[in-house]
């Protein structure tokens, strides 16, 4: 994936009403050039090595803010587990229970009966899919 300018994500957090400082800023440039749906510690592993100020709960504080103004996604396809997805698309997520590599899943066709959802006002809808990925079935 190509650089991503600083410049362009500095604008970009400006848009959602979020001050860009220097942590927000690696931390959303990490999530445009990594787009492996990353957890906390993948992110604040790779970045504590450019940045030895940061700390896990800023990189934790600053995903619960994207999420907060709608920048990022929470996924929490494991219950101990969140992943945070730059995508904010509909799209649904395919997690392999080998290898725990999180995969998009971008045509999904999901039927819901209006009728059974009468009166409800939905806030999200998450579909997250388990099972093996054809590089871990490949090497079985």
């Amino acid at each position: 994936m190509r650089e991503v300018k600083i410049e362009d994500l500095r604008n970009l957090l400006k848009e959602k009403g979020i001050q860009p400082s220097y942590h927000r800023l690696q931390v959303l440039k990490f999530l445009m050039e990594n787009r492996v749906h990353p957890t906390v510690d993948m992110i604040y592993r790779d970045l504590a090595k450019k940045i030895p100020t940061l700390s896990k709960t800023t990189v934790y504080n600053t995903l619960n803010l994207f999420a907060e103004k709608g920048l990022v996604n929470v996924l929490t396809i494991e219950e101990r587990e969140a992943r945070y997805d730059i995508d904010t698309s509909f799209h649904a997520h395919f997690k392999c229970e080998k290898c725990g590599m999180v995969y998009d899943v971008k045509r999904v066709d999901v039927k819901i009966s209006d009728e059974e959802l009468k009166g409800f006002e939905i806030g999200s809808i998450h579909l997250y899919i388990k099972g093996i990925c054809p590089e871990c079935r490949r090497d079985s």
